[in-house]
């Protein structure tokens, strides 16, 4: 037999042998609309030859499903705004709705999670979850988790994220071609992924010989401001900044530009996330690309075939940098101040 979880034939096996998402085969097994006729019989013939049995447990989880997928996000991400958006696109072509409930600094994401399991949402998915392995555990013996742009080895629980450490590589290569050398990392503090940026922003100065530097950051423009006033009160400046995310890029930016500096030409700068202010921003931003799209996709699919007894997702994804104005090469004036 196909090796499923337990030897058990999976939706995932069946997928697979039939070149198709677990989406339209969870669509052909639960006899929905979304699948031509040929599509239906083709998943149908494979999945009776690998002996596919459909989960009973499942089978009575979607008779009592409300059809409605949990999202908890951060307010203060302008990448999670992206995400949401994105969720229901993905949530809606699978005819399932989206409940979303917001992590604020005036309320917890406890307090979140406990709107979406009132709604009696199916699943939940958790955008950047602060949550430690423990409670995420907890909370997955009681409805599917998947978790996003974080991972995660609590038991039970799926995550989808992109490779940080890659990510950030490629924002100081990119630096580095350009002859920077004097380069800072402004970090997202306590945020998921801030860790794994931190190492691949360490690892990948160290290739090429450079001392990272690192200056506590945050989240949000405010931090990325305060960070950069910090760094200017120095006596060198260094002639290239990568930031946690992108809202805190724009804080690096504006605040170079309040100090009669200009970017890239005096200080280049790079962001992360790709959010949707990072093209609209007054300075396109160069910044390192998070597929919004791509992620929710991954998420939403993995959560409803969990509803259907497959095991949980494990998705890691590359992500890629976008060069837009932000960043230049280092020229000999810049180098002179220092």
């Amino acid at each position: 037999m196909v090796g499923g979880r337990e030897g058990r034939t999976t939706l995932t096996d069946v997928a697979r042998a039939a070149g198709v998402s677990v989406a339209l085969v969870s669509i052909v097994m639960r006899n929905a609309p979304g699948a031509s006729d040929e599509t239906r019989e083709r998943v149908l013939r494979i999945a009776d030859e690998l002996g596919y049995v459909p989960d009973q447990r499942a089978r009575k989880l979607r008779q009592l499903s409300s059809r409605l997928l949990g999202v908890i996000f951060e307010l203060r991400e302008p990448f999670h705004g992206d995400l949401v958006e994105e969720v229901y696109r993905a949530a809606g072509e699978l005819d399932y709705d989206v409940v979303i409930s917001a992590v604020a600094p005036s309320r917890s994401e406890t307090a979140a999670l406990d709107t979406v399991v009132r709604e009696r949402c199916d699943s939940v998915i958790l955008l950047g979850s602060r949550l430690d392995d423990d409670a995420l555990a907890v909370l997955a013996a009681k409805m599917p988790v998947v978790v996003v742009a974080r991972g995660t080895a609590a038991p039970g629980v799926g995550y989808v994220r992109t490779d940080d450490t890659t990510g950030i590589a490629a924002a100081v290569e990119h630096l580095v071609d350009l002859g920077h050398r004097d380069i800072v990392h402004i970090d997202g503090g306590d945020a998921p992924s801030a860790d794994e940026r931190r190492v691949g922003f360490r690892q990948a100065m160290a290739e090429h010989g450079e001392t990272a530097q690192i200056v506590p950051g945050g989240l949000a423009q405010i931090d990325g401001a305060r960070a950069m006033r910090e760094i200017l009160a120095e006596s060198d400046r260094p002639s290239a900044v990568i930031a946690f995310n992108d809202e805190c890029a724009t804080g690096v930016v504006d605040t170079l530009l309040r100090a009669g500096l200009h970017v890239p030409e005096d200080v280049s700068v790079i962001g992360y996330d790709d959010a949707r202010l990072a093209s609209s921003a007054p300075v396109p931003l160069t910044t390192v690309s998070q597929d919004a799209a791509e992620l929710a996709t991954d998420a939403v699919r993995g959560a409803i075939a969990m509803l259907a007894g497959d095991p949980p997702p494990a998705i890691v994804r590359r992500p890629h940098l976008v060069v837009r104005s932000t960043t230049t090469r280092l020229t000999s004036s810049v180098r002179s101040t220092r």
